[in-house]
């Protein structure tokens, strides 16, 4: 039996860029986001990994002044002026008939399909949520990996995003990320973070 040696840490470099200096954006640069950067990220984050390789996770990538228009109704009033003003915002949801996939995307268990939708919904949309809120975690990793900046964000009405973006109510919204290129100047203060004995237990 061959053993593999051991993945070498990320350098210090990429450390910062997905976590140490990366920075929840509140105000943004007027620098489009090309559409290859979205497939990229993407193409990223659905590497993460999900319940039975479900991939529930579906993401509209709100960038027109028309599809922005139709999201502020729908948005708390202190998230309006920076989503307005972000390049992209991501709607991240979960589809309610993720299962559908998984003669494709599961073929090692062949009644997997059939299984899943036989449970009660709640249950069915409870795994689809933890799924693609992971794969949501991803993505803002991924953005974050390909040069992007991220606000992700709830503060919005779900029903309302769901209704005009999702009309058949097959997908759910989970959260949003506004996506660009941040500015500097309108980042908080950084936060504390919780020590490791505050937040953990080895046992």
């Amino acid at each position: 039996m061959t053993l593999h040696p051991p993945t070498p840490p990320l350098d210090a470099r990429a450390l910062d860029q997905l976590f140490l200096t990366a920075r929840t954006q509140q105000g943004w640069q007027d620098r489009p986001v090309p559409t290859e950067l979205l497939h990229q990220l993407y193409d990223l984050a659905k590497m993460a990994p999900t319940a039975a390789n479900s991939q529930p996770m579906r993401v509209v990538f709100v960038q027109s002044a028309e599809a922005k228009a139709r999201l502020k109704p729908a948005l708390a009033p202190g998230n309006v002026a920076k989503t307005m003003a972000a390049p992209v915002t991501a709607i991240v949801a979960f589809d309610t008939a993720f299962y559908e996939y998984f003669p494709r995307l599961f073929p090692a268990v062949p009644a997997m399909r059939d299984v899943t939708a036989a449970k009660p919904e709640a249950e069915r949309h409870a795994t689809a949520l933890q799924s693609a809120t992971l794969q949501g975690a991803y993505l803002i990793v991924a953005a974050r990996a390909v040069g992007l900046d991220c606000g992700p964000m709830g503060g919005f009405n779900n029903a309302a995003v769901d209704a005009e973006f999702f009309g058949d109510g097959a997908w759910k919204s989970c959260f949003l990320v506004n996506l660009g290129y941040g500015d500097p100047a309108k980042v908080y203060p950084r936060g504390d973070r919780l020590r490791f004995d505050e937040a953990c237990r080895i046992v």
